[in-house]
């Protein structure tokens, strides 16, 4: 998929471990795994809200577009 979850670079530079960001946001450490992975098929606006207030960052430093090779053609 074309679509990169950065999720676990912006926890890194915030110092923050995925047990205290999912407390923070009032969800599971294991559902925030399945995001952080990468391997969620979609994900919701406030969600994606919440973890940029949280890190104070912008949505793009979270996730970043990346055409497959077939797309290029």
């Amino acid at each position: 998929m074309p679509i990169l979850v950065n999720l676990d670079v912006m926890m890194a530079k915030r110092k923050i471990s995925l047990g205290e960001l999912a407390g923070m946001m009032g969800i599971t450490p294991s559902n925030l795994s399945v995001l952080k992975t990468g391997k969620a098929k979609a994900i919701r606006f406030s969600t994606l809200s919440n973890i940029c207030r949280i890190l104070k960052c912008q949505p793009g430093d979270i996730l970043e577009y990346k055409p497959d090779d077939e797309s290029l053609s």
